[in-house]
């Protein structure tokens, strides 16, 4: 797993490491290699050419000026472009050597001076470059670019055939929640510094760099960290089967969804699929009367089960339907396709109060339960997952999407605390946290964002729910697994004409892969 920090973490784990003897100047010096080196070892075309490095104010800059020492030792040509002549005290060291060396420096108000207070061509001015260097903010960065400053990340974004690179931070963009309040920097590569941070995933962060690497340079975390899944730990949630055993001994799970202005018969049968592909024994697909018929033609495996329906076809209320349904399964997911029903809080409540039980609940469940009174949640025997996209959360939460984007780590957080649940929160990087344990995925596509992709996640959470502990690792776990089938669905559909169930299709090649990676 890759380790993520808040950027306070960050700076206090600076602070006590350099308070423990290490030389500040030192680590800037590996801060600047680390990034020669990355660079080198990432793209295939390493360093080429000639480079700007784009210079800040702060120790971002810094890690520039040493970059240029070392490019000038390889017989790199660059040159530094200074947005102001201030700098900290480590980035004045190294840009004296800079100067004492004969590396060449702009500032950018006497470019103005220079051009008698014409408008530079930005973009023409960096196209001049094969690569570029943002060195303007580091991850503490918070608010808008604006002035100089917001005029050379424009002028970067559209360099023509020019390779950009980021030290630590896509610069304008917060370092803790991935938002860009004005122009930010596009890189073919971001190079985070010391560890990850949380704004290299969240929010809006994937669409500003296409590859981030990080460099260790030799500071110990002190205090919360966070944990990105890699492939490399998705085997333990695949144990291998022994040959002597049955479809009991991977679980039978309930589906328990759709309604008559819903029906998505289709979806059904692919949230079921999923549910048998990620590796439960038996799925016991339950439907409104009203929907059987249509539903039954597209289901293969999976049982399905008949539950009373109200006259404008909802699924209704009845003990008994919801006890034989619920008999002796392993897990139950609830909600996709059910629309809005009275009965549907009297199925929740009853469900919440008298069974016991891992439940997930997605879609218009978690509608409903929004509309109910969530101290429910606190007094249940259920272990409760609930898997909200933005808007759901904000319906369960109180807050608004805006107000969660600032940090949707600690809404999230605070949330499955305050109920004792384990929250799936979706988003471009999907956040999963029993309020102790926080895991992040950031695996998925632009072709998933289509009808039915929420429902195959469910299939698979009550799939893998059917023979594993539900945890926050193993949640957290179905997503990722979610996402690499949707890659791979991707690369072969592309993201246009891709649609959910090339995401159920592509679960086999995903967990074979997965389980021996």
């Amino acid at each position: 797993m890759k380790q993520i920090v808040s950027t306070k973490i960050m700076r206090s784990s600076d602070a006590a490491a350099i308070a423990g003897g290490t030389d500040s100047k030192t680590l800037m010096w590996r801060a600047g290699e680390g990034v020669l080196q990355q660079v080198e070892a990432t793209l295939a075309e390493g360093w080429h050419g000639k480079v700007a490095i784009v210079c800040g104010t702060g120790n971002n800059a810094g890690d520039g000026y040493v970059l240029a020492l070392l490019l000038r030792q390889r017989g790199v040509l660059c040159e530094l472009y200074l947005l102001q002549e201030k700098f900290s005290e480590d980035g004045a060291y190294y840009f004296a050597q800079c100067k004492e060396l004969g590396i060449p420096y702009k500032v950018a108000e006497y470019m103005m001076t220079e051009s008698e207070g014409e408008a530079t061509d930005w973009i023409k001015t960096f196209s001049a470059y094969d690569m570029i260097v943002d060195c303007l903010f580091g991850t503490g960065f918070h608010g808008e670019a604006t002035g100089m400053a917001a005029e050379w990340i424009i002028g970067i974004n559209e360099a023509f055939k020019t390779t950009v690179i980021s030290v630590d931070a896509n610069s304008g963009m917060n370092g803790d929640n991935g938002l860009a309040a004005g122009p930010a920097v596009h890189s073919a590569l971001t190079v985070s510094i010391g560890t990850y941070k949380l704004g290299h995933f969240l929010n809006q962060a994937k669409d500003y760099r296409k590859q981030i690497v990080n460099c260790d340079i030799g500071i110990p975390i002190q205090g919360k960290r966070y944990q990105l899944l890699e492939k490399t730990d998705m085997a333990v949630l695949f144990p291998e089967r022994k040959q002597l055993c049955n479809k009991g001994d991977f679980g039978y799970v309930t589906i328990m969804g759709g309604s008559l202005p819903y029906s998505g018969a289709a979806k059904l049968a692919n949230m079921a699929a999923a549910a048998m592909r990620a590796g439960c024994g038996v799925v016991k697909l339950a439907v409104p009367r009203c929907i059987t018929g249509a539903v039954a033609p597209y289901l293969l495996e999976s049982t399905l089960y008949s539950m009373p329906d109200t006259p404008d076809g909802f699924m209704a209320f009845e003990q008994s339907a919801v006890d034989e349904v619920l008999n002796r399964v392993k897990a139950a997911a609830i909600g996709m396709g059910w629309g809005r029903c009275s009965s549907h809080a009297d199925i929740l409540e009853y469900i919440l109060n008298n069974k016991s039980l891992p439940l997930i609940l997605d879609a218009d469940a978690l509608n409903t339960l929004s509309e109910m009174d969530l101290k429910i949640l606190k007094d249940t025997r259920c272990q409760v997952v609930l898997t909200p996209h933005p808007k759901e959360f904000e319906r369960l939460s109180g807050k608004t999407i805006q107000e969660v984007k600032q940090n949707p780590v600690e809404a999230a957080e605070n949330f499955a605390t305050e109920y004792g649940v384990i929250l799936l929160l979706k988003g471009a990087t999907t956040i999963v946290t029993d309020g102790t344990e926080t895991y992040l995925t950031d695996r998925g596509c632009a072709g998933m964002a289509t009808a039915g992709s929420g429902d195959v996640l469910t299939g698979i959470l009550a799939g893998m729910a059917g023979y594993l502990e539900v945890t926050p690792l193993m949640v957290a776990g179905a997503a990722f697994l979610n996402g690499y089938a949707g890659e791979l669905a991707e690369a072969e559909k592309g993201s246009i004409s891709m649609v959910a169930g090339d995401t159920v299709e592509k679960l086999p090649q995903a967990i074979m892969e997965l389980e021996n990676s």
